[in-house]
């Protein structure tokens, strides 16, 4: 498989066209950004431990009836995938409070949410990937109708279920992570972009550490130890 032209460029991705139109190629970066972009650096290594960590999570859901865009994974730092056309819909699962969760709505940091909680946030880097409501989706023409929401939020649900309970066998709190989905040249709306650290927040169950980006957000350090503590689990089970 070879890579033809760079489709796009994001944070902590690359995008290329391969020789067959229905495929593309991730890059997984090593570039690190918080706070939209404000606060950047690198670290050696992040992007192939994100695509490692993905590659098991999306073979995972795929086994498990989830349908993903992934394909296989063709070495360290790079990802065979199905081409999907984007939806500009961040979509935020919650199950524990912390980050904005807290900041905006005064709700106590770490606390148990009595419900999962799904937001919809505009994938719009220029206007700062404000909130979304369902009214908001249909006037930007970001979905075809409701019920297309309605099954993203079930997915986001089914896909928070299966990986609550896979990351509690590893002695890891799944708090809350960033989905993103597209659609296949089908039509069909699929699991698109990355399952990793850097979109996950993961607590070590025992000592409540911090073991995903919040490490560089809040300045930490050990960032890159934390992600590799994190595939080691994953991969200790799975063999």
């Amino acid at each position: 498989m070879v890579k033809e032209a760079l489709v796009y460029e994001g944070k902590a991705k690359k995008i290329w066209s391969t020789e067959y139109p229905d495929l593309y190629i991730s890059e997984f970066k090593d570039d690190l950004t918080a706070f939209n972009g404000e606060k950047k650096s690198s670290e050696e290594g992040k992007g192939a431990l994100n695509n490692k960590i993905s590659t098991e999570l999306f073979k995972y859901l795929n086994k498990k009836g989830i349908p993903t865009h992934f394909v296989e994974m063709l070495d360290d730092n790079h990802m065979l995938h199905k081409k999907a056309d984007v939806i500009l819909i961040e979509v935020i699962v919650r199950n524990i409070a912390t980050g904005s969760l807290s900041r905006n709505l005064g709700i106590e940091d770490g606390k148990v949410l009595p419900f999962t909680l799904v937001e919809f946030d505009y994938k719009n880097d220029e206007l700062g990937d404000p909130k979304l409501n369902d009214q908001h989706c249909l006037i930007l023409n970001l979905v075809n109708d409701t019920s297309e929401l309605d099954y993203i939020r079930y997915m986001a649900r089914r896909i928070n279920d299966l990986l609550k309970a896979f990351y509690a066998q590893r002695n890891l709190t799944l708090v809350d992570f960033k989905l993103e989905f597209g659609r296949d040249m089908d039509g069909n709306i699929i699991l698109i972009d990355e399952l990793s650290p850097d979109n996950f927040r993961l607590w070590d169950s025992e000592s409540g550490e911090s073991m995903d980006k919040d490490r560089f957000r809040q300045g930490l350090g050990g960032l890159k130890v934390a992600y590799e503590e994190v595939l080691n689990r994953i991969l200790g089970e799975m063999k």
